[in-house]
């Protein structure tokens, strides 16, 4: 993905950021840290043109910041909510966001079902839970007409499955660009049926 000057000195910055945060707490694991840009930068700058245009958005569970930093230094403008419960990995975001001059990112360190937010125009969370665990969060936290967009890897489709069963909700899917077995969801008109 192309990024302008601006966006790919900033990206650079975090990548640098978290490179040198990861020997002291574990962010990512070593085994992808070599291959930063590819597997966890643009795995989440792809997430981009499938956000609404506007409007607050809550990334759950954002650890090293994948995809809410990424998403925050692409449009530093908007206002983004990152739940993170490891006061270890919220004390990093903080950091991060100071550093790279994002004054509109909200570090909120707590569970996600305590976080106190305002209604969101998208969530994201990747690695985080199954999406039965997520579904919740996206009904409790989504304004209307809002949209979640979870990545998933081999097991979309059983997570997909499993949540049909209790779950109502309007589903499109994306090929990821930087893995072939991964696909992103985005699912809006989210609601729970009850048994």
């Amino acid at each position: 993905m192309k990024h302008s000057p601006e966006t790919a000195a900033r990206l650079a910055g975090y990548r640098d950021l978290l490179l040198r945060w990861n020997t002291r707490i574990n962010l990512i694991s070593v085994e992808t840290a070599g291959e930063i840009d590819q597997r966890h930068i643009e795995d989440c700058a792809q997430l981009r043109p499938l956000l609404p245009s506007e409007g607050p958005i809550g990334d759950f569970g954002s650890g090293a910041g994948l995809p809410g930093l990424v998403l925050a230094i692409m449009q530093p403008e908007r206002e983004i909510h990152m739940v993170e419960s490891d006061k270890r990995k919220a004390a990093f975001l903080v950091e991060a966001s100071a550093q790279l001059k994002l004054p509109m990112v909200r570090v909120h360190a707590c569970r996600a079902e305590n976080a106190r937010l305002p209604p969101l125009s998208a969530i994201t969370a990747r690695a985080l839970a199954p999406l039965v665990a997520l579904l919740p969060y996206a009904e409790k936290f989504l304004a209307p007409g809002g949209v979640a967009i979870f990545p998933k890897g081999r097991t979309a489709e059983k997570e997909l499955t499993e949540a049909a069963q209790d779950w109502h909700f309007t589903l499109e899917r994306f090929p990821s660009a930087t893995n072939p077995e991964a696909t992103i969801l985005r699912l809006s008109n989210i609601h729970h049926v009850p048994p």
